[in-house]
């Protein structure tokens, strides 16, 4: 049975809250793509073929794997294809690591690969889009059937010829959070809890693909032992220095101890790198911010620095230490370094077209998320050859 979209998504407010990203970006030393910090050397095992280094080369000459026509599982706000977009350019690369080849998906090896297997996302709605690339990839082969009521937050998709399932857990925060209440906007994070939904939902799974970054650009007060120590754009009535890089940081310490002494959580643990929120040009999302450009940046014509290149940071570093927990709890923990490869990317975001121009809809442009088909299709390439090895 093919899965209604509308059933897959959360209202629109949802997207529009997703699009707050923070208006500034001050001058601090920027690294370009190739100066970006190899970790490496520090994991325990070392791969093969760094996958995550490369470039992206033109490959006019090999079609997408799906279109707007042929997958059904594409949000609206992602939908590039049918909402008008006039160049088809962002559609006509492909991802080339340095030292070695990626191939693209193949949804008859993934099936056997995971036959008999269970896969959660857990995260935000960067989490969802990479999950809806890989439903329309699969698509190709067999679709699924959803095993959850429309308005349940976690959904779960099942694809009986393969016994194989696929559940999301909406989780942007990754720790335990009270949202707004009177409309106040701010958000309660309790830093050192994780948020047991995702933790007890992933519980006996075989793959569980984590990440978050963008939701801690919102107003938020952080809470530690149950008292509040800090916060994000909000007054406070104490006397703090910490900020939103300290909650992100924190928050992914959480989750990822939370994995390593759950006990019962034995999958491949894939942890994904953020996605960037830099990628607005002449102004910030809310100031008329746009991301126009029809081609990917070279390695040497871009750079990342502040708010991304701290969350990047600090993700990777948090993973470093967890891994070496992960080794001794019997958790297989990989890291999934998609974010160089996006960093390049700045043509593959619907920006505008998410909508039809005469909607009277007050949307940002949207230079966060991914149009489907488009670049976010090679995480999956990525996440395929994760599984393989």
């Amino acid at each position: 049975m093919v899965l209604p979209i509308k059933l897959l998504f959360v209202p629109a407010t949802v997207f529009v809250s997703a699009l707050i990203i923070l208006s500034y970006f001050t001058s601090v030393p920027y690294l370009s793509y190739s100066d970006l910090p190899y970790y490496g050397s520090y994991f325990s095992r070392i791969p093969k073929c760094d996958i995550f280094q490369g470039e992206w080369v033109p490959d006019a000459d090999t079609p997408p794997h799906y279109t707007n026509e042929t997958c059904s599982y594409i949000q609206e706000h992602q939908n590039c294809m049918k909402y008008g977009r006039p160049d088809l350019e962002f559609l006509r690369w492909r991802w080339q690591p340095s030292r070695c080849d990626l191939p693209r998906f193949d949804a008859d090896k993934f099936f056997r690969l995971v036959g008999n297997k269970t896969l959660a996302f857990a995260g935000d709605s960067l989490a969802r889009n990479h999950m809806q690339s890989l439903l329309c990839l699969l698509s190709k082969v067999a679709s699924p059937e959803e095993l959850t009521e429309r308005t349940d937050p976690i959904k779960i998709m099942h694809y009986e010829r393969y016994n194989f399932t696929v559940k999301i857990i909406w989780s942007p925060f990754l720790v335990r959070t009270e949202e707004p209440d009177n409309n106040s906007g701010v958000f309660k994070l309790y830093l050192d809890e994780p948020d047991g939904r995702w933790l007890s939902g992933v519980a006996g799974f075989d793959y569980v693909i984590l990440s978050g970054a963008n939701w801690f650009t919102r107003q938020s007060m952080f809470y530690e032992r149950g008292q509040l120590v800090g916060g994000s754009f909000v007054a406070l009535n104490i006397t703090s220095n910490l900020t939103l890089r300290y909650s992100h940081r924190m928050a992914f310490r959480t989750a990822l101890r939370a994995i390593n002494e759950h006990g019962s959580v034995k999958a491949k643990v894939i942890v994904r790198t953020l996605s960037p929120m830099s990628h607005f040009e002449g102004g910030s999302w809310d100031k008329g911010g746009d991301c126009r450009r029809t081609q990917p940046y070279r390695s040497n014509e871009t750079t990342m620095g502040d708010l991304d290149l701290d969350f990047y940071t600090g993700q990777v570093e948090e993973f470093r230490e967890a891994e070496k927990a992960a080794a001794v709890a019997g958790v297989d923990m990989v890291l999934m370094d998609t974010t160089g490869a996006m960093l390049l990317r700045p043509d593959g975001h619907p920006s505008r077209y998410g909508h039809w121009p005469e909607e009277k809809r007050v949307l940002a442009n949207d230079c966060i998320h991914w149009c489907l088909p488009g670049p976010v299709d090679a995480w999956n390439d990525m996440l395929l050859q994760i599984m393989s090895d």
